[in-house]
């Protein structure tokens, strides 16, 4: 399982337009073949900060994603929000601590 983070800033005044963006389109996303998760997350000390936390089954069916045209409309809507360039990055689990008790 491949695990990414997309962490974006926005202009202050195009916050809303991205929310309504998302609202418009996480269902389709996590609908998309090899999405297992979609979150978005909101960073506490910058309220124009949000990052996109989604688990795909590979990096193909990310890839398959990003060359798809829900991915291409929705990121051509998205970044011309941006106030700084965003910073995504895939990682994977390697390794969960439990809790002993």
């Amino acid at each position: 399982m491949l695990i990414r983070f997309v962490r974006m800033t926005f202009q202050e005044d195009r916050l809303a337009d991205f929310l309504s963006i998302f609202d418009a389109s996480k269902a389709k996303i996590r609908a998309f073949p090899g999405c297992q998760h979609l979150e978005l997350l909101r960073d506490l000390d910058q309220p124009n900060v949000r990052m996109s936390h989604s688990h795909w089954e590979s990096a193909e069916a990310l890839e398959a994603y990003r060359q798809s045209d829900l991915f291409r409309t929705t990121w051509a809507a998205t970044k011309v929000l941006f106030a700084d360039k965003p910073v995504a990055f895939s990682t994977e689990t390697v390794e969960v601590v439990q809790n002993p008790h």
